[in-house]
């Protein structure tokens, strides 16, 4: 009986754990406007960079991946988790079209700056 009462609590939460872990979380961003085109930072502290991915289309600048946990050394256990862990994204529209535009990407102190430079932005 004891047996049953436990699968019968794993069906429940187990399925919501789950869904918890897989979660999409969004990144902080700021976006700012530049003489040459488009400035945006994304607040990704702990993300390698090679577990980015930056998309552009049309007016729209896309941003995924995913933050691994790591362990400091050896034997550590987790006590208290609080840090997304998981697959993120972000999109920002912008109030131009970036058909065209040169994307330069850099990480920097937990930020990925995003630069979309674009030709005559300075007279838009």
């Amino acid at each position: 009986m004891a047996v049953d009462r436990a699968r019968r609590m794993q069906g429940i939460f187990l399925p919501a754990a789950r869904r918890s872990q897989e979660a999409i979380w969004q990144p902080a961003v700021d976006v700012y406007r530049t003489q040459d085109g488009w400035l945006v930072k994304f607040e990704l502290a702990g993300v390698r960079p090679e577990d980015i991915r930056v998309n552009v289309h049309e007016n729209q600048l896309s941003v995924s991946g995913s933050r691994r946990d790591w362990c400091l050394e050896k034997g550590c256990r987790q006590i208290r988790m609080e840090i997304s862990y998981s697959r993120f994204e972000r999109s920002i529209e912008l109030p131009a079209t970036l058909r065209g535009a040169r994307v330069v990407t850099e990480h920097r102190h937990g930020l990925l700056l995003v630069r979309l430079e674009t030709e005559g932005a300075s007279n838009e």
